[in-house]
């Protein structure tokens, strides 16, 4: 049986991974979707709680 690491690297190398990498590095370089994330984690960990 495939780890999931095996099965992750055989997913990025096929053409369906190669764009979902494609994408998730445009999305990684828009202001828009930084924000996103850094509010994301800020509530993950705890942080900007308001009572």
């Amino acid at each position: 049986m495939a780890s999931i690491v095996d099965r992750i690297k055989r997913l990025l190398r096929s053409p369906q991974g190669q764009k979902a990498r494609a994408r998730a590095e445009r999305l990684a370089r828009d202001p828009r979707t930084q924000a996103k994330a850094r509010r994301l984690l800020t509530k993950f960990r705890g942080g900007g709680r308001r009572y």
